[in-house]
């Protein structure tokens, strides 16, 4: 397994590249672009399906030719649901900033043409609420189990400054449903100021996998397997963008049994 902690390898064009082979697992796959207006990212592969997340920014955005016209709106992570893009396996996309752009391509196995294109607009988006005190934070399903797609599941969370987030500590890294389904998991962080920082912890039952890692704007985290609660420091806010995929397309969790009290 690679270093958990994946630092931006640029400060523009393909800012991270994550695949199942760098990664050394099986099916998630991270892309973020950053674009200055006129550039342009594209992509397709025949056994990958595709979610297009506009993080920040607008972009004119094609899928096998056909023109989905400009997109975004939003010009941070912290505005709101944004625009995103769906595409099934073997589609062909293109993406042309027209404003400096951030953008995430989020890949797992699936099949060619198995559901049709479509944009994901605001309106689209499930915001919720969860936690309480200094635990709320604030999902947007983009992509849920709800939704189409082969193997994708992709939410975006924003966690207020001095919060706690993917906690209590939970897991979903064995397939044994309906208890709990096995899905590996990138988080892409981003912070509400850039000199934010926060940690993410990434540990088993028996610690044979038990690090606490850093976290600063633009870092992405793996979760290989394991728990992997997040807390951010006072005074910044962070969001982040989370993939998963897994044999089966469903979010069953295991909370860790010692801190499970606090959701009684």
């Amino acid at each position: 397994m690679a270093n958990l902690r994946l630092r931006p390898k640029a400060a523009t064009g393909l800012v991270h590249h994550v695949t199942p082979q760098s990664a050394g697992w099986t099916y998630v796959g991270f892309d973020l672009w950053k674009l200055a207006p006129g550039e342009t990212a594209r992509g397709g592969l025949p056994d990958r399906e595709v979610c297009l997340v506009l993080v920040s920014g607008r972009a004119g955005v094609s899928v096998d030719g056909k023109d989905l016209g400009e997109l975004g709106g939003r010009m941070s992570p912290f505005d709101g649901p944004g625009f995103s893009v769906y595409a099934p396996a073997g589609a062909n996309w293109q993406v042309a900033a027209t404003t400096d752009l951030e953008l995430a391509v989020c890949t797992a196995p699936g099949r060619t043409g198995s559901h049709p294109v479509r944009v994901i607009g605001p309106g689209d988006v499930e915001r919720l609420s969860r936690g309480t005190g200094t635990n709320t934070r604030y999902p947007a399903n983009i992509l849920p189990e709800t939704a189409p797609a082969d193997s994708l599941l992709v939410v975006e969370v924003i966690t207020p400054g001095g919060h706690t987030s993917s906690y209590p500590p939970h897991k979903h890294d064995r397939d044994d449903l309906p208890r709990e389904s096995l899905l590996e998991e990138t988080y892409y962080h981003r912070f509400s100021k850039p000199q934010g920082f926060g940690f993410q912890r990434v540990y088993t039952d028996d610690r044979g996998l038990d690090e606490t890692v850093l976290i600063e704007d633009g870092d992405v985290v793996m979760v290989p397997r394991g728990y992997h609660p997040v807390a951010t420091v006072h005074g910044y806010d962070i969001y982040y963008l989370n993939v998963m995929a897994g044999p089966k397309r469903t979010w069953k969790f295991y909370n860790a049994p010692e801190h499970e009290w606090m959701l009684q």
